[in-house]
């Protein structure tokens, strides 16, 4: 055990795909946390990050089983991607159903007195802003998209994407400031107007 435990996380993969389960108990373990508490920050909500915690390993261990992992040294960001994309699922899932859940302690954006001073026109323009912006930032490379969402939908200092990435200040900027460039270009190529005027 502790033979495994001193490798890195592509010999872990590695290991459970060939068979050995103990190998991927070492992976939850040392990545748990941080992809916990990934998940908790976004959904405010711990029995949910719970379910989409366990979502999350169960997809992982079906993707490393069909061979869909590319070893590129990056393990726990493609864990992270792989949360990302299925919290993403989740609130598309209820927003489809119209059931946004208003259980827990935290405060609900439609509750919030900017909706109730906006008309129902305001409403339905705002979100169709929202959703292209969200649409055009899906368009941008994988590492914009991050630092785009960590900054503006998790709220995250640029130091704090600096140590999730595992970047410098400086690249995390970089990758930002190109993000804002990119949906520029992308806002005039698609001749958008991203106003409510």
């Amino acid at each position: 055990m502790l033979k495994t435990n001193s490798m890195n996380d592509n010999e872990l993969v590695q290991q459970f795909i060939e068979g050995d389960q103990a190998s991927l108990e070492i992976l939850i373990h040392r990545h748990k946390n941080r992809v916990y508490s990934y998940i908790l920050l976004i959904v405010k909500n711990q029995e949910l990050a719970e379910d989409i915690f366990q979502e999350t390993f169960i997809k992982v261990i079906r993707s490393l089983k069909r061979g869909k992992y590319v070893e590129n040294g990056k393990f726990v960001s493609w864990v992270l991607r792989i949360s990302h994309n299925l919290i993403i699922d989740h609130f598309r899932k209820e927003k489809l159903q119209g059931t946004i859940s208003n259980d827990s302690m935290e405060m609900d954006i439609f509750n919030s007195r900017k909706f109730a001073e906006d008309t129902i026109e305001d409403h339905i323009v705002n979100n169709q802003i929202l959703f292209e912006v969200k649409e055009l930032i899906k368009e941008l490379p994988e590492d914009q998209q991050q630092v785009i969402y960590m900054r503006h939908y998790m709220g995250l200092s640029f130091k704090e994407i600096a140590d999730q990435t595992g970047v410098s200040i400086n690249t995390a900027l970089g990758r930002m400031r190109y993000a804002l460039i990119n949906l520029r270009k992308l806002i005039r190529k698609k001749n958008l107007s991203l106003t409510k005027n």
